[in-house]
C-alpha cells in the first residue's frame, strides 16, 4: 500500500466514544464508500476495536487499529491519533483509563454553567446520548441543546455555548503530549497529530507542538481531513516535508446528519509526501 492515490479513511469516531453509528455500521459504510483502509479512533478508548476489526474482515476491509487521545498543549486541546497498535497493550490502556477519568466532574461543571443561562438538566440530556458519564463529551451536550430547541444544529451550539468564552466551556486537563506519544510507541504504533488546522495556534506555538510531537517519537501528521480547507491541505503538506513527517488522510466522520465530510470522500494526500500507512503496512488487519 505504497501509493497516496489509497482511499485510507484514517479518523472516525462510533457510538463507543461520540458517534452515532456502530463500529459494525461504520465499516459497512466505509466499504460502501470504497474505503481501502479503515481505521475506528474513537476518543480516548478502546472499547470499539475488537468490533470494528472483526467487521472490518467480514467486508475484506483492510483495517488499522486506532485511537484519538486528548492533550492538553499551549492551553488547548490538542488531538493525536494513533495507528497500528497493539490494543491489548497494558500501558495504553491504562493511561486511557486515566485520561477519561475527569470527564463526568467537567460535565457536571459544563452543566451548572448551562443552568445558570437558563438550560436545565442539560447533564442527564447529554449523558442519554453517551451512555458512560466516563466518556461523556461537548458533543453529546451539543446533540442534547439541539433536541431540546435551544439551537438548531450542533454548528449553532459551538457558535453560542460550550467553546472558550461561553456558557458551558470547561478546561480539562488531559494527558500531556509526551504521554499520549509514548503510550502509542510503545505499542508499536504510528502517532499522528489529528487536524492541526482546528487549533489556531499562533506560529510560534504550532511551531513548538510540531517540533515537541517530533522530539517525542511523533511520525506522521493529518494533511488531509474533514475540517481542513483546501489551503490547509497546502499548509500542512508543507509541514509534513518540514518536519519530515508522514502524512496522513482521514473524515472525522462522526453521524450522517451532523459531519460534513463522509467517510471515504475525501481529496487524495498530495503525491510528494510519505502515506503514514507505508510506516504501517506489516500492522495492517
Amino acid at each position: 500500500m505504497k501509493s497516496s492515490y489509497l482511499n485510507a479513511d484514517l479518523h472516525c469516531h462510533s457510538v463507543v466514544s461520540d458517534g452515532t453509528l456502530t463500529p459494525e455500521a461504520l465499516a459497512q459504510r466505509a466499504k460502501l464508500n470504497g474505503v481501502d483502509l479503515w481505521s475506528l479512533t474513537d476518543h480516548d478508548e478502546l472499547g470499539g476495536q475488537q468490533a470494528a476489526r472483526l467487521a472490518a474482515q467480514s467486508a475484506l476491509l483492510p483495517y488499522l487499529t486506532g485511537v484519538e487521545i486528548s492533550v492538553s498543549f499551549a492551553g488547548k486541546t490538542v488531538h493525536i491519533v494513533g495507528l497500528g497498535f497493539e490494543a491489548e497493550n497494558v500501558e495504553i490502556q491504562a493511561g486511557l483509563k486515566a485520561t477519561r477519568g475527569g470527564r463526568e466532574e467537567r460535565a457536571r461543571e459544563m452543566s451548572r454553567q448551562l443552568e445558570r443561562v437558563g438550560i436545565a438538566q442539560a447533564f442527564e440530556g447529554a449523558l442519554q446520548y453517551a451512555g458512560n458519564p466516563d466518556l461523556i463529551s461537548r458533543t453529546h451536550f451539543a446533540r442534547y441543546l439541539v433536541q431540546s430547541k435551544v439551537c438548531k444544529d450542533t454548528n449553532e451550539v459551538f457558535r453560542r455555548f460550550l467553546t472558550p468564552g461561553n456558557p458551558g466551556f470547561v478546561e480539562h486537563r488531559w494527558a500531556s503530549l509526551a504521554d499520549a506519544v509514548t503510550w502509542i510507541t510503545q505499542a508499536h504504533g504510528v502517532a499522528v497529530i489529528a487536524h492541526p488546522g482546528r487549533y489556531d495556534f499562533t506560529p510560534n506555538e504550532e511551531f513548538a507542538l510540531f517540533t515537541e510531537f517530533k522530539s517525542h517519537g511523533g511520525q506522521a501528521v493529518e494533511v488531509v481531513t474533514g475540517s481542513h480547507t483546501p489551503q490547509e491541505y497546502v499548509e500542512y503538506a508543507g509541514m509534513a516535508q518540514e518536519f519530515d513527517l508522514a502524512a496522513s488522510r482521514g473524515s472525522d466522520f462522526h453521524s450522517p446528519s451532523e459531519s460534513r465530510i463522509d467517510l471515504g470522500t475525501l481529496p487524495w494526500l498530495p503525491g510528494t509526501l510519505t502515506p503514514v500507512w507505508e510506516l504501517l503496512e506489516d500492522r495492517i488487519l
